[in-house]
């Protein structure tokens, strides 16, 4: 599939393989027909603690990366936790609709690396209360959800 770059999709198969030899997100996943997953631990400064994340990408959705351990509603405590979507939790990374993610682009330069940053921010609000990473995040009936052909077919009925 083309997008609007001209560039092609890269395959589960591609994004597999970038990650397998990825140092930054040296972990174990699996690769199915639909749905590649990718378990990973980072720690974002040395000072920090040891986080477990997990990436799920199916065809024509975006990326979603979810922390397994340690549990962060756990450490945020009765505060609501910024920037993530729920049901199920996992971090809020980039906008939709913006031009930040397309399918073209690798997981391992993009959200492996952007994890690592909101996990450096959460860790900062931990302590402060204040999220100092900045982002906008998208309305609770967020596009994130939808496949880009579902997207395309709301535009087109507008």
């Amino acid at each position: 599939m083309k997008n609007r770059s001209d560039r092609p999709d890269l395959s589960l198969a591609q994004q597999y393989l970038f990650l397998k030899s990825s140092r930054v997100g040296d972990g174990v996943g699996s690769l199915k027909a639909a749905a590649l997953t990718w378990e990973y631990r980072d720690r974002p400064t040395p000072l920090s603690r040891e986080y477990t994340l997990r990436i799920v990408y199916r065809l024509s959705m975006s990326p979603q990366v979810f922390v397994l351990n340690p549990d962060i509603a756990a450490l945020a405590g009765n505060r609501e936790l910024p920037h993530v979507y729920r049901n199920p939790l996992r971090l809020c990374l980039y906008l939709p609709g913006s031009g930040e993610w397309a399918a073209h682009m690798r997981i391992d330069q993009t959200f492996v690396s952007w994890a690592s940053v909101w996990l450096f921010y959460f860790e900062e609000w931990l302590a402060s209360g204040e999220w100092k990473g900045g982002g906008v995040h998208p309305e609770p009936a967020d596009r994130e959800e939808q496949p880009r052909r579902a997207r395309r077919a709301s535009r087109s009925s507008r």
